[in-house]
């Protein structure tokens, strides 16, 4: 018998870190011992402040659910015991169950549609509007730009202090008409490319689109660290920060950062440090060493039939790296005082839709309920 097919509230915690340990025997290991993070005095220190850590609420990103109306979706996440809510806004994640347009000019509407939440006790925390507001395409840009504007609105009216996005990503230069992602600054035409890019298009952007947000009350721009876009890695993310401003934070989505080599607890500990750990995407990555060894990291799989020449692909939590590691995760976002959720977002295309967010829930549930000494 599977033993994640049962309910998340059913197994002990020591049936837990059993099952869970011998299922994910074969997964990757974290990028190092995260435990030799930690001095002896540190670790007693966090062993100490588990007591009074906060329990981080765990949510779902609502992409996964398209399928399902509103209500039916809501029925679906209150049954897997989900506590808060990321809301697709528009731009890829689309809006199904978001009529933003509809909440930002009925009020009758908004009350309705916030009550399906407040009556299930479902915290709506985050709206999400992935887009490119920087491509070169005019009409893709103003499209994408107006959904992130109309984001800030709903956010606005309902109280959401965090919007999660991409960066984008522009041309390389003012005649292009498709996206150019530049990451190495040679031969030297790569350079101006960069260049030209983040001046002439990102930090202007940012620059108004922060001070939209700003006046309108949100404070918390979590980009998504993301291949295609400007910020993909946690250096490039400060350096639009640094830029930009406050705003300027983290959707810290761990999947994009294993497979670049990043330790997710110095990540997670270098955002809380610079004040820029504003959301957690709850996503796991793979990856097939013997795959990486012929082929690289830069060879990702979108297509369940092309696994086996894959180097990486986006599983549910604990299906990529341990429970351990996960247990790890989630006590280093405590630790650092992190004040937002952890979203599940499943794009694993082994265990797709309400499958593959109930296995990462129960991973996170089993994880945090150790770390604050309720298992």
């Amino acid at each position: 018998m599977d033993p994640h097919s049962a309910s998340p509230h059913s197994r002990s915690r020591r049936t837990f870190m059993t099952t869970t340990g011998g299922l994910l025997a074969a997964a990757v290991a974290a990028p190092r011992n995260t435990s030799a993070l930690l001095s002896p005095a540190e670790r007693d220190s966090s062993s100490n402040s588990m007591s009074a850590a906060r329990k981080i609420p765990i949510g779902v990103f609502d992409p996964v659910f398209n399928h399902l109306s509103l209500d039916q979706m809501m029925e679906k996440i209150s049954a897997l015991g989900i506590e808060a809510v990321e809301m697709g806004t528009g731009g890829y994640p689309g809006t199904p169950h978001c009529p933003v347009q509809e909440l930002l000019t009925d009020n009758a509407k908004l009350r309705a549609w916030k009550k399906k939440f407040e009556d299930r006790n479902i915290q709506v925390a985050v709206l999400s509007c992935h887009g490119n507001p920087v491509h070169p395409d005019a009409k893709i840009a103003e499209r994408d730009a107006e959904i992130f504007r109309r984001t800030v609105q709903l956010a606005e009216r309902l109280g959401v202090g965090v919007i999660v996005g991409f960066s984008g990503c522009p041309g390389g230069n003012a005649t292009d008409t498709m996206p150019n992602w530049a990451t190495y600054r040679w031969p030297p035409e790569y350079a101006q490319i960069l260049d030209w890019q983040w001046k002439e298009r990102v930090i202007p952007y940012w620059k108004q689109a922060a001070k939209f947000a700003r006046d309108h009350g949100v404070h918390k721009l979590a980009l998504e660290m993301h291949p295609g876009f400007v910020v993909y890695n946690p250096m490039t993310l400060l350096k639009l920060r640094e830029a930009v401003g406050e705003e300027i934070g983290a959707n810290c989505d761990l999947s994009h950062l294993f497979w670049q080599g990043c330790d997710p607890l110095e990540v997670i500990r270098l955002f809380a440090k610079n004040n820029a750990l504003f959301h957690a995407h709850m996503k796991d990555t793979v990856m097939f060493k013997e795959n990486v060894a012929k082929y690289g990291v830069l060879n990702f799989v979108f297509d369940p039939k092309d696994l086996p020449q894959a180097s990486a692909a986006f599983r549910a939590v604990g299906y990529g790296h341990s429970a351990n590691t996960w247990k790890e995760i989630v006590r280093t976002y405590m630790e650092v005082g992190y004040q937002g959720i952890l979203s599940i977002e499943n794009e694993d295309p082994i265990l797709p839709g309400e499958v593959g967010v109930e296995r990462a829930m129960y991973v996170l549930k089993n994880v945090r309920s150790e770390l604050l000494g309720s298992a």
